[in-house]
């Protein structure tokens, strides 16, 4: 037993490693703890705000302080924005030159992945480290096509100004939520993308989010702009290192898929275990539009994440494909919405979920079809996974049809491993957590198969270590 026990514990230790870098914190300006008018303006001065920006973030900080937090949903009784920095600047500017980023920061990024990601085949990556993109860049071909990617706050400055005030927080608007609120008062960073009617960008975009600082937060925004019978592919990384006080996370992700337009969004979502991940991410869809989402959430503390999708043009369609993974000391409340508000819309949710190790995997979803959406058809399937008898899982579905003429259907499945499948992979060689590993890789494989290549193996990565780490 105390073979297996060294096994376990340098196993776990792996499963972290290229995540829990630290790189000590040297920042160049970050603002005191806390949220208040004086911080929000020291934020707006430092980003050269446009008036109308940081009128919008006072604005927004009236409406938190208003808010109530959110008691639906699990316990963030943890999460005390007193001690939260809101705002932390590393020591660079934003380059689209790789050699010109620091070298710890550059490092970091190196080890994750970034750029290896752009030369092995992506036609632009974004990098944020902290509150600000440290680097960003896209290709000749794909910018010679019309298509802008850069990051949120150059585009701000610059002639999509105009662009960007007519979107920005419309789909998400303060008013939404306590942590939509939040984030429209601190907003920092994230990643802007157009893409003209009629173009493809056949290869994907890519942005990725990094959080060092301990007991800081993280609040870009990422605007997505498709026009016309477009496409687009855009995948987004994020994780953190582990620190023992809380981090937070509230991004925000808008999308306005166009008419004839198809998006897909991926996000493989492995935050440490102290994040407490508040994200909203919400599209609008036109006429015979298409948005993808395919979700992996491996990560956080706790976690309230529902992508949202609005229907909005006739025959637009939804398509969700999520997996989450929950382990010890982790509650993670994540599904999807839907609002069909337009004739022939269809959308269709399968998630799968993992618990183990008295972790808490929920499924949340919300289908709304309006009087205006005759000839709508929804589906959701959701399927749960538990390893052990102290997890939990939980299915919380809410379904308003105000249209007679509507298909709707639910389906849920709870369960564990058959303890005759573990015994028969044994019998054949496998060690107990590798066939439990192979049974719950079975389990997530139609969700894997959905991913990015390098995204998939990732999962599967996560999946194996998890599962050696939690065995003994």
């Amino acid at each position: 037993m105390a073979a297996f026990d060294t096994e376990k514990t340098v196993v776990a230790d792996i499963d972290r490693t290229v995540y829990d870098i630290k790189d000590k914190v040297d920042a160049a300006y970050e603002v005191s703890s806390g949220l208040t008018e004086e911080i929000v303006r020291d934020i707006s001065r430092e980003k050269n705000d446009p008036d109308w920006m940081r009128d919008f973030r006072l604005k927004s900080l009236e409406i938190y302080e208003k808010l109530p937090i959110p008691d639906w949903g699990p316990s963030i009784e943890g999460l005390d924005m007193k001690n939260i920095v809101t705002y932390v600047r590393p020591k660079t500017g934003m380059s689209a030159t790789w050699a010109q980023v620091p070298e710890d920061i550059k490092n970091t990024f190196e080890r994750l992945g970034i750029p290896q990601a752009e030369r092995s085949g992506l036609a632009g990556v974004g990098a944020q480290y902290d509150s600000e993109v440290v680097y960003h860049n896209v290709r000749k071909e794909v910018e010679d096509q019309g298509v802008v990617y850069t990051d949120l706050e150059s585009a701000l400055k610059g002639p999509y100004e105009g662009m960007i005030r007519d979107h920005f927080m419309h789909l998400v608007p303060p008013t939404d939520h306590k942590f939509a609120a939040l984030h429209g008062a601190v907003w920092s960073g994230g990643s802007f993308v157009y893409v003209p009617a009629g173009v493809s960008v056949e290869i994907p975009l890519q942005s990725y989010f990094r959080l060092n600082a301990p007991g800081a937060g993280q609040f870009e925004h990422t605007l997505i702009i498709v026009d016309k019978n477009a496409y687009l592919h855009f995948i987004e990384g994020c994780s953190a290192p582990k620190y023992n006080v809380a981090n937070l996370h509230a991004g925000c992700v808008e999308i306005f898929v166009g008419e004839g337009s198809r998006v897909r969004y991926s996000t493989i979502e492995n935050w440490s275990k102290n994040m407490y991940n508040l994200n909203t991410k919400r599209a609008t869809v036109g006429k015979g539009g298409t948005i993808e989402w395919v979700s992996g959430s491996f990560g956080s503390h706790t976690s309230y994440l529902y992508p949202m999708s609005i229907l909005a043009g006739e025959k637009s369609r939804m398509e969700f494909t999520g997996i989450t993974f929950a382990g010890a000391g982790q509650e993670l409340d994540t599904g999807a919405k839907v609002l069909h508000a337009a004739p022939g819309t269809s959308s269709h949710v399968t998630t799968k979920s993992i618990a183990r190790d008295g972790g808490v995997s929920n499924f949340r979803s919300s289908v709304v079809i309006s009087e205006k959406a005759a000839g709508s058809k929804s589906s959701v399937s959701c399927e749960s996974l538990m390893l052990d008898s102290r997890s939990r899982s939980d299915t919380i579905p809410a379904m308003d049809i105000r249209t007679d003429k509507a298909d709707v259907g639910h389906e849920a499945k709870i369960g564990r491993i058959s303890e005759d499948a573990v015994f028969y992979l044994m019998s054949r060689g496998l060690s107990e957590e590798d066939a439990k590993a192979l049974i719950v890789g079975g389990f997530a494989e139609p969700i894997a198969k959905e991913l990015p290549l390098e995204y998939a193996v990732e999962m599967n990565n996560l999946i194996h270590l998890e599962m050696k780490g939690s065995i003994g």
